[in-house]
C-alpha cells in the first residue's frame, strides 16, 4: 500500500465550519470554476460522492464512507483505473481557524509506481489547495 500526504494547509475558518461544508459534497458545487477545465470535466456532486473525468485517465467517483465530526472524512473509490482511499483531515488551530491534510493510500503495483508517484502527489497538493481556498463561513 502506497500512502500519499498532502502539505498542511492553513484555513482561516473554524475547525466546525469546514467540517460541515465538506462532509455534505453538494456544498462544494462553488469550487467547479477553480479547477481546470482541460484536466477535470464533467464534475457532479451528490451529497455523499463526487464524480470527475480526468484527463488522461478517465472517469473518477469517490464516495464518503466515514465521518467522524469534526476532524475526519473518509472516501474511497466506486469507479477508478486506481483503486484509492482518500481522506481529509481537520484539526483546529484557534476558534476561528484550522488546519487540513490530505491523505492518499493506494495500491499501486511498484512497475508503474514510479510513474505515478509525482502525478499522484501533484494531484493530491492541488486538490489540497483548492479546498484550502473554499469559503468556509456558514450561510
Amino acid at each position: 500500500m502506497s500512502k500519499f500526504e498532502s502539505s498542511v494547509k492553513q484555513i482561516p475558518y473554524a475547525q466546525t465550519s469546514v467540517y460541515e461544508k465538506l462532509s455534505d459534497l453538494s456544498n462544494i458545487e462553488k469550487v467547479k470554476d477553480r479547477l481546470p477545465e482541460d484536466k477535470a470535466k464533467d464534475l457532479e456532486f451528490t451529497q455523499d460522492s463526487i464524480s470527475v473525468s480526468v484527463a488522461p485517465v478517465g472517469r473518477i467517483q469517490l464516495k464518503i464512507v466515514e465521518r467522524e465530526e469534526p476532524k475526519t472524512i473518509k472516501f474511497e473509490t466506486v469507479q477508478s483505473p486506481l483503486p484509492f482511499n482518500l481522506w481529509i483531515q481537520l484539526l483546529p488551530t484557534s476558534e476561528a481557524s484550522s488546519k487540513m491534510k490530505l491523505t492518499l493510500k493506494a495500491d499501486i503495483n511498484p512497475f508503474i509506481k514510479g510513474m505515478i508517484s509525482g502525478p499522484l502527489q501533484d494531484g493530491l497538493e492541488k486538490i489540497a489547495d483548492m479546498l484550502a481556498m473554499i469559503p468556509y463561513e456558514t450561510e
